[in-house]
């Protein structure tokens, strides 16, 4: 077996929106550097059928799901910003593939290069020149009042219960382990991982926490109480939150901002760390210092630090050295996108 056979039977994921012509061409580069290598690209249905519908030439690659299983998938390369990493992490959820992400121009701590690497990112894909992260997540389940699950999914970010109606509240207790915490009526209640935690958490006025802290963050939107403080548990607690009947609503449920689910007055979600983690293809691992540096904008200046240790310099205008940290400066507008 030569080396294109050996490589024939490795099959890349390419998550692309077709929204952006730079998009579109960068995955149609990607497509042919995989094939050129003697790799198998797949397509989602969705994004091939988008991509197509646009004029690219990529009518001939393979569905997932269709002509490639998720088992299958070797590795996952995202084209956009975090949204889109969302998007194939939840894609190959059922199989064991990492994400790797490459910077569209879209703000994001995961997005892992540029796309003037892209070429250089393929490459080392195919050489298997990559580290793996392993990010927690979060199972969530939702209980009738008869304690009967009827609705279960996962979450990378955020696991929030919001107010389905503006001009209501919601009357919520919140648990831990079994036991009730506190009662009070909000906007919505946000149950974070480290890698959401500046994300939503973020907005909310929860806690950075560095993704190596292996914790579960649990944040109050807008609470009418005295205790309604964030919370930091550990990760094998189980964290809680009921609707209550006296409620004069219903609530939703919103994972990662992509999958929800209405909550009823009564409603319960029961939320832990899931045995499943998201994988990160990692090409050069990164200080989350800098990350928060560069994602921010924080002010540095004046740092009399050990820069030949760290490898970053003090920052003048936005300048760190840190190769990883590749994410474009940005406000700190805050979204549901992946945090780092």
């Amino acid at each position: 077996m030569n080396n294109a056979d050996a490589h024939a039977e490795r099959s890349i994921l390419v998550v692309a929106h077709a929204h952006r012509a730079e998009t579109v061409a960068a995955a149609e580069r990607v497509v042919a550097a995989l094939r050129s290598a003697g790799a198998r690209p797949v397509l989602a249905a969705d994004d091939r059928e988008e991509l197509v519908e646009v004029g690219s030439s990529l009518a001939d690659v393979d569905i997932l799901g269709v002509d490639v299983s998720v088992a299958a998938i070797e590795l996952a390369i995202v084209l956009g910003g975090d949204g889109t990493i969302l998007r194939a992490a939840e894609l190959v959820r059922d199989g064991s593939a990492p994400v790797l992400g490459i910077n569209m121009g879209h703000v994001g701590f995961l997005a892992e290069i540029e796309r003037d690497d892209m070429d250089e990112a393929v490459r080392r894909v195919i050489a298997r020149e990559y580290e793996v992260e392993e990010r927690m997540a979060l199972q969530v389940r939702v209980k009738d009042t008869g304690d009967s699950v009827i609705y279960e999914t996962w979450a990378l970010n955020e696991a929030t219960v919001e107010k389905a109606s503006r001009e209501r509240l919601l009357e919520v207790v919140v648990e831990i382990d079994g036991r009730p915490l506190s009662t009070f009526g909000c906007d919505g209640m946000v149950v974070s991982t480290p890698t959401g935690s500046t994300a939503y958490n973020f907005s909310a006025g929860g806690p950075v926490i560095w993704p190596t802290v292996e914790a579960i963050a649990v944040v109050p939107l807008s609470a009418h109480a005295l205790f309604a403080k964030p919370l930091v548990v550990g990760p094998e607690h189980s964290v809680a939150i009921e609707v209550l009947e006296r409620t004069n609503g219903t609530g939703i449920l919103w994972c990662d901002g992509r999958r929800s689910h209405d909550l009823p007055p009564g409603a319960r979600v029961v939320v832990r760390r899931s045995d499943r983690p998201v994988r990160l293809a990692r090409l050069h691992p990164a200080q989350f210092t800098d990350r928060l540096v560069r994602k921010f904008r924080l002010p540095v200046e004046g740092w009399r630090g050990p820069a030949a240790i760290t490898g970053v310099l003090p920052i003048g205008s936005a300048s760190v050295t840190d190769a990883a940290a590749s994410v474009a400066p940005a406000a700190p507008a805050v979204t549901r996108e992946v945090a780092p």
